[in-house]
């Protein structure tokens, strides 16, 4: 029996995805995009599921992108409906009305960094090497990464990073905004849990509301920003939730959030 091409396990409302083909560097195959594929979906609207954390299997990558050994098999028909494919599966993993976390655990090349960048938070090992190489196979980044980099590092430095498709080790990553936060590699999963802990201390409604409030409003105008904060405030005043954090603040205990 084959191994499965990704990993599940759900603890404490967190459910940690590992992308399973360690001996090819983790890299995507059409296999491997269906199975994450399918596991996003079945968590997106499952309330027993407060934050996600996404990682790869074993010490030396996160994601090398897609598996390019693959891709020499493939037509042109074919490659466009790989990157139709990861391409759909990066914007439904930002449009997750829950937190992301990436657990960089390594190398992170081409669709490995896009994948990150469809989190919503970073977290890397000391050990990690980040990129969007595909200019070096004459090919651009066609999973979000000429559209997200820029979005979060600045537009000059995206266009550097990826006009000569170098690698940003952990510390480069962490200075110019890649990654939120690195740490040494035994601990990176201990550090995305903690993360993930403190989000799930806080109202799910909320952290919906903010995230949608973040997303749609970067895209946008102040003015038309400001409206859309507005109207994902509107959501959360009328929650169970809400009124559970104020009773609990006035009895001095921690409020119990249900995303009601």
């Amino acid at each position: 029996m084959s191994e499965k091409l990704l990993l599940t396990d759900i603890e404490n409302q967190v459910a940690i995805l590992t992308l399973n083909r360690p001996k090819v560097m983790n890299s995507f195959s059409f296999e491997l995009l269906r199975a994450l594929r399918d596991a996003v979906e079945d968590l997106r609207f499952n309330k027993d599921i407060r934050v996600i954390i996404i990682t790869g299997a074993g010490e030396k990558a996160f994601c090398s992108g897609a598996d390019l050994k693959e891709r020499a098999t493939l037509t042109p028909v074919q490659v466009k409906e790989f990157i139709f494919t990861i391409r759909n599966l990066f914007t439904s993993i930002e449009q997750l009305p829950k937190p992301v976390i990436a657990a960089v655990n390594g190398i992170a090349l081409g669709g490995g960094t896009e994948l990150a960048l469809a989190c919503d938070i970073r977290i890397a090992s000391k050990t990690a090497s980040m990129g969007l190489t595909e200019t070096r196979l004459a090919i651009i980044p066609g999973a979000g990464g000429t559209q997200r980099l820029p979005r979060l590092v600045g537009k000059g430095k995206a266009k550097e990073l990826i006009f000569t498709g170098r690698r940003v080790d952990a510390q480069e990553a962490l200075d110019i905004g890649l990654v939120n936060q690195i740490c040494e590699p035994a601990e990176l999963l201990d550090e995305c849990r903690k993360m993930a802990a403190m989000i799930c201390e806080t109202g799910p409604i909320a952290i919906e509301q903010a995230k949608y409030a973040i997303n749609y409003g970067l895209e946008t105008d102040l003015s038309t920003g400001l409206a859309l904060e507005s109207n994902a405030y509107w959501v959360t005043i009328p929650s169970k939730d809400r009124l559970e954090g104020l009773a609990a603040f006035r009895e001095k205990r921690k409020p119990v959030y249900t995303g009601e």
